[in-house]
């Protein structure tokens, strides 16, 4: 069966593309602009995939080699109501669906247990634990990781699993899609505006979510914040002041939470001593994009939300402090839309930080008739904001970054950002 992927260049299709290749099926794809992970995803198999998506695009595909069943991303009919890939789909009778369809016909076709990661910030990190701490005691997995990593694939089949371990974006109600054998929360805050119109929205999807799944893990924050208190007895609630939680060596409080929801879930399902599985959590090699050091001293990290910020922040700090040195922050935010809700929530996220240096955000299915706002306003609602400098991607902002790791400073580039954003410029112009 050939199936093809489209937005394969995102980190939820690329993955599940390489899925279903190691499963047997044949895998084209398509994408709008070529960037880094496409890059991977040739180099990992997947040899056939298209830069645009025009319906020539795609009826040129088909022509090579028929099409059985086209999977795309909920960001293709969210930026053009009628993308022309899905309507040429449906006139040549191509079945069409979402990436969750796909996956649930994985899923059920093999008898596979989901073990689903949810949340709305250190669900990444939380699932390439998982992967890592299954794969160091070598129990066979399948899963997808929205994120390159040192251990394995981003994404991996294999036929003698039990269990398949995936990160349950909410975006879209992508979650709700899952039936989980064991799911865990890793932390929620309102978050993707354009779907989740109000708080209540948000919080009822997650409600929902946990409903669906056999077996939840979450913290006692997130139970109280969702009023769960007549929720199924389904709930493994989780103290985040447990004294144990701060021995583990991951840097940043908020690894080191995130490795104890990874903890649980693992020691329940295999039985393995947790003295045993705390040894291996400590020697995690840490994943892409996740103070990810670029050239020394420079990182990139994913944050782009408040929370993901004071996340990375406690991580920076950690590191920083053993080598005595002044953290700079290059902050790109991901999507205008996001800004209008965030305004009054940055204040003292960036807390720690010697100055920062603040991009225009990186736009992504936006909403036209929202202004744009611009990065001085965003700076004025910091409770310092004389620590911050609108910037922007330029060589002035390169000759900034280069006199900072000259005067032995750690410069962490955050941001959400996909192809020709600020990750992919900094490699650019840094990695010789």
């Amino acid at each position: 069966m050939h199936i093809h992927f489209s937005g394969i260049g995102g980190a939820g299709i690329g993955p599940l593309a390489q899925v279903a290749l190691q499963a047997g099926y044949e895998v084209s794809g398509s994408d709008k602009q070529m960037s880094l992970y496409i890059e991977y995803l040739q180099k990992h198999g997947i040899k056939d995939i298209v830069i645009g998506q025009t319906e020539g695009d795609i009826a040129a595909v088909h022509e090579k080699n028929p099409i059985d069943w086209f999977v795309y991303s909920s960001a293709l009919i969210l930026e053009n109501a009628k993308a022309p890939e899905i309507t040429y789909c449906l006139g040549q009778n191509i079945k069409v669906s979402k990436r969750d369809e796909f996956l649930n016909s994985i899923i059920t076709d093999h008898d596979l247990k989901l073990i689903a990661i949810a949340g709305t910030h250190g669900k990444t990190t939380t699932t390439a634990l998982v992967v890592w701490l299954f794969k160091e005691l070598g129990i066979a997995i399948d899963y997808i990781l929205p994120a390159k990593v040192s251990f394995g694939d981003m994404g991996q089949f294999d036929k003698e699993a039990e269990y398949f371990i995936y990160e349950a974006d909410e975006f879209d109600h992508n979650f709700l899609s899952f039936t989980p054998h064991l799911s865990l929360i890793t932390g929620v805050s309102w978050d993707h505006h354009e779907i989740f119109l109000t708080r209540e929205n948000y919080k009822e999807a997650f409600r929902e979510f946990i409903s669906q799944s056999k077996q939840t893990i979450l913290w006692t924050d997130d139970y109280d914040y969702l009023g769960l208190e007549e929720a199924p007895l389904n709930l493994l609630v989780q103290n985040s002041d447990n004294p144990i939680i701060n021995t583990l060596k991951l840097k940043g409080r908020f690894n080191r939470l995130d490795a104890w929801l990874a903890l649980q879930a693992v020691h329940r399902i295999t039985r393995q001593p947790m003295s045993k599985l705390i040894g291996i959590a400590n020697q995690f090699p840490g994943l892409s994009r996740r103070m990810e050091e670029i050239v020394p001293n420079l990182y990139s990290d994913y944050a782009h939300t408040p929370e993901k910020i004071r996340g990375a922040m406690s991580v920076a700090s950690e590191m920083a402090a053993e080598k005595q040195q002044n953290i700079v922050v290059v902050y790109e935010p991901l999507t205008n839309r996001r800004q209008h809700y965030m305004l009054d929530d940055y204040k003292d996220c960036f807390a720690g930080a010697m100055k920062l240096y603040w991009l225009p955000s990186y736009l992504a299915r936006e909403d036209s008739t929202q202004r744009t706002i611009e990065p001085a306003e965003l700076i004025s609602h910091l409770s310092d904001p004389s620590i911050a400098f609108p910037s922007k991607r330029d060589n002035a902002l390169k000759l900034v970054i280069e006199k900072h790791l000259k005067n032995n400073d750690m410069v962490v580039a955050m941001n959400g950002s996909g192809g020709n954003g600020l990750d992919e410029w900094l490699r650019h112009e840094f990695i010789k």
